[in-house]
């Protein structure tokens, strides 16, 4: 008995999490939640002159490292407005939401922001994100329309850091999913082919398709240490990802080897350690790497609690899987800048 009340449970708990509220009208930008101030540190989920998730650490070995940091980091979080509350029927989230905030600060800025903390200040603000629905829906104008919203603000946060208080440092961006779509924005529209190039130690595109063609400039990064280049992956389990591999054109970086190289394996041996739920964890050789037609190939990833991590999509795990190879390399190619400029 005790038995089929759990399950049925479990059951009623899964249907709830498949339901997803979604915009229910086409996008009005009369409706769009007000602009943030950027002046002020409310509009931003990490900033070094404020407490915040993403001056945590995972464990006792590592540090937090902002107060003495001589390199910037620039973090634009993913998509959070996922539509599990009846209130995300919006097209873009409101920075003033703060059940949104919470949920922006307890996952992706603590579990992906806190990556960089022992290398540079992180700066991550909050924007007007795009509902999730607007990467699946039918209504191609109103996404567009709220993805260009979304994008103005993280190009406006740029800006801002820039001329307040980047003051001529060194920096690193970096962005996952959505956030890594404006990172690219961020790089073609800001840096490209500007004096902004000399400044820029690296920058990490994760979880979002970008092609050789995206950038005329800036490179995909071919070795652990190179600057002045960007990495790009997006994760799935490996029988799946070989069956949707489909796109060779898109560019793709193993974060264990830190090459571009396709069909080169990197065991679990070289994985450093990922972060998983609890955040006070790292799990060594959680699982290996390699890139497959514009795709990273993983196996599955083992973690306490793993036998429940049925998903063949690890795009929400692109960057926590590979935590402390990304962490080390930031600080490799940081140092390496310092020296070399």
């Amino acid at each position: 008995m005790i038995r089929h009340i759990f399950l049925l449970f479990c059951f009623i708990v899964f249907l709830s999490a498949c339901y997803r509220f979604k915009p229910r009208t086409a996008f009005d930008p009369a409706q769009s939640p007000p602009a943030p101030d950027y002046s002020t540190l409310g509009s931003w989920a990490a900033h070094p002159d404020k407490k915040d998730p993403a001056d945590q650490v995972p464990c006792s070995f590592l540090s937090n490292n902002q107060d003495s940091a001589l390199v910037d980091v620039f973090f634009l979080h993913p998509t959070t407005l996922t539509g599990y509350h009846r209130d995300d029927r919006c097209w873009n989230g409101d920075i003033s939401n703060e059940r949104l905030n919470i949920k922006t600060d307890s996952a992706p800025i603590l579990f992906q922001g806190s990556i960089f903390n022992g290398v540079g200040r992180v700066y991550a603000p909050f924007y007007r994100q795009a509902h999730l629905d607007a990467f699946f829906c039918d209504d191609k104008t109103s996404a567009a329309s709220a993805l260009h919203l979304a994008n103005a603000d993280a190009l406006a946060a740029f800006d801002y850091y820039l001329k307040h208080w980047n003051k001529g440092r060194p920096f690193i961006l970096a962005g996952h999913s959505q956030g890594g779509l404006h990172t690219l924005a961020i790089l073609r529209d800001r840096i490209e082919n500007t004096p902004l190039e000399q400044q820029l130690v690296v920058a990490y595109v994760v979880g979002w398709p970008v092609k050789p063609t995206d950038l005329k400039k800036i490179q995909p990064c071919e070795t652990p240490d190179q600057l002045d280049c960007y990495c790009t992956w997006r994760t799935w389990e490996r029988k799946k990802g070989k069956k949707k591999a489909e796109d060779k054109d898109v560019v793709c970086t193993n974060p264990l080897t830190w090459s571009t190289q396709p069909g080169v394996y990197a065991p679990k041996a070289l994985n450093r350690g990922g972060v998983v739920r609890p955040f006070c964890a790292i799990y060594p050789g959680i699982t290996d790497a390699e890139v497959y037609n514009g795709l990273l190939l993983a196996s599955r990833p083992k973690f306490q609690g793993s036998i429940l991590f049925l998903k063949k999509n690890y795009h929400v795990g692109d960057l926590n899987l590979y935590y402390m190879n990304v962490r080390e390399n930031a600080e490799l190619r940081a140092q390496t800048y310092l020296k070399r400029r």
